[in-house]
């Protein structure tokens, strides 16, 4: 369900995007997320038997290679992406550069050791064997929030502050369904998201700050 009402806001984000070329990427977020949210689905009907293992095998690795590879470099360069001024590209540079590096090392966490899914209750528990896991979890956080905190647009600084307060209050509640939780957490309020390209203006979205 969860995935079919972020899809919808994605469609609604691409139907404002009035052909800013620079924002395509920051559009197709939040249809990426629910995208994710509905692989999670296959990920839970394997785990409960519902579907072939197959299924759920190949729904585990769809999501985490969404959460773990392509979310951490996708999601500051869209960011890169709309910013109109030289001078924020380069802010946004740094956030690109650490979000290729958390990349590669989440891909190749993912390429050594077995992968799998626990069910709990309210989530699922992805197992990734992670050499200082969580010093790369600071690390992902920091990408990806980061990029979006420091962005000069003021709905996309409230997507990352929101997803910021998020980070924190699940890293206290709950350790084992962080990757669910949060995943979870972020598609819905990529709304945000959608609110930026319905609002700015049609041509070029002007930032509340140009410095």
């Amino acid at each position: 369900m969860g995935g079919i009402v972020v899809g919808a806001i994605g469609v609604d984000a691409f139907r404002h995007l009035r052909g800013r070329s620079g924002h395509l990427l920051l559009a197709t977020l939040p249809l990426l997320l629910g995208a994710h949210q509905l692989v999670e689905a296959f990920v839970w009907w394997g785990l409960q038997g519902d579907v072939p293992h197959v299924v759920g095998r190949v729904a585990l690795w769809v999501y985490l290679l969404i959460a773990f590879v392509v979310l951490p470099i996708f999601v500051p360069f869209a960011v890169l992406a709309v910013e109109p001024t030289a001078r924020r590209r380069w802010r946004m540079a740094p956030f690109v550069a650490l979000g290729a590096g958390v990349t590669a090392l989440l891909l190749v966490a993912m390429l050594r050791a077995p992968i799998d899914a626990v069910e709990h209750p309210y989530h699922v528990e992805y197992v990734v064997r992670i050499s200082r896991g969580g010093f790369v979890v600071a690390l992902y956080v920091v990408a990806v929030c980061g990029a979006l905190l420091f962005s000069g647009y003021r709905q996309i600084e409230i997507f990352g502050l929101a997803n910021l307060v998020a980070v924190a209050l699940l890293a206290w509640l709950t350790l084992d369904g962080f990757a669910s939780l949060w995943c979870g957490y972020a598609a819905l309020s990529s709304g945000a998201i959608a609110l930026h390209l319905r609002f700015a203006k049609p041509h070029r979205a002007a930032p509340y700050v140009l410095t």
